[in-house]
């Protein structure tokens, strides 16, 4: 299963590993086709343009396989979808949970990537 979304799609834990393994900055948001998750698959859909050394990715969270992020210890206590999280050189540097708007995405990507 997959997500409606333009990104593309981690699946399997394979393909989350082998992601955050071979690209030096990843985003990816854990989350499903609702009101709190839409508006960041549409900022990533639209940053993706802009940040040309960031893979951007979803992850459908009710997915078996999304327990690799689920489960993360910077993910444990979140409350609200979708889970975002960054990694840079396969190391997690950044994770949030809720909606989140391009200028705070944006905000976020040039802390831990740069421009």
């Amino acid at each position: 299963m997959q997500l409606d979304t333009n990104l593309k799609h981690l699946i399997t834990t394979d393909d989350f590993n082998k992601t955050i393994s071979e690209n030096e900055n990843v985003m990816i948001c854990c989350g499903r086709m609702g009101p709190m998750c839409v508006p960041v698959y549409d900022a990533m859909e639209e940053l993706e343009n802009e940040y040309k050394s960031v893979k951007f990715y979803d992850m459908l969270f009710d997915a078996p396989e999304a327990g690799v992020i689920r489960n993360l210890p910077e993910c444990r206590n979140f409350m609200g979808l979708p889970f975002t999280v960054y990694f840079k050189n396969g190391k997690l540097v950044k994770a949030t949970s809720s909606i989140q708007y391009k200028d705070q995405i944006t905000e976020i990507l040039d802390e831990n990537f740069g421009k």
